[in-house]
């Protein structure tokens, strides 16, 4: 591939209380021309924790989720705030979903939902040797915290009860990272 476009200008669409639509003006090395929108980056970022309570068991929570009017299991996951970094929110939104803290924490990778339209990352952490520590969330209700056996994914998605593509990406890097460490 050529260099990358260049952005010729950038114009904010719409704003909501959860999103900002961005209209850019692209120049592509070739001289052609395109207006593209996607939802900008918000704020400083997300982070979704994998918690592994022991070599194989993955804590899980369940939780309402809007977009799909249903309960969903999936990881625990949130914003970095201001002056936060990555493993210091990872641990914060354990603490507060799971109610557990960590004492490792390791960045395994980071996922685009929709790269085409969407400028948005979510930085994948790994999370072990845990200890009990709740910290006080903003979920408007208490979740409910599973333990899963990391190698029955499968299982997971058959029941349907777990369908977010950013935790069942992460289960499986997650659980790659650590088969490679028992080799």
């Amino acid at each position: 591939m050529a260099e990358k476009p260049t952005i010729l200008s950038k114009t904010t669409v719409a704003t909501s209380q959860l999103f900002r639509i961005e209209s850019l003006d692209i120049q592509f090395s070739n001289g052609e021309r395109r207006v593209y929108e996607r939802l900008a980056r918000g704020h400083g970022g997300a982070v979704l924790v994998v918690p592994m309570l022991d070599a194989e068991t993955v804590l899980l929570v369940r939780e309402y989720s809007a977009g799909v009017h249903r309960y969903e299991v999936g990881l625990p996951k949130g914003k970095v705030d201001a002056g936060e970094s990555l493993l210091d929110a990872a641990n914060r939104e354990l603490k507060e979903e799971v109610g557990f803290g960590a004492n490792r924490l390791i960045h395994l990778s980071s996922f685009s939902i929709a790269p085409a339209y969407l400028e948005h990352m979510t930085e994948i952490i790994l999370a072990e040797d845990l200890y009990a520590e709740k910290l006080p969330g903003d979920e408007p209700e208490e979740l409910e915290v599973i333990a899963w056996n990391i190698n029955r994914i499968n299982g997971l998605l058959s029941s349907g009860e777990c369908t977010e593509a950013r935790s069942i990406a992460a289960l499986f890097v997650a659980r790659e990272h650590l088969l490679k460490r028992t080799r």
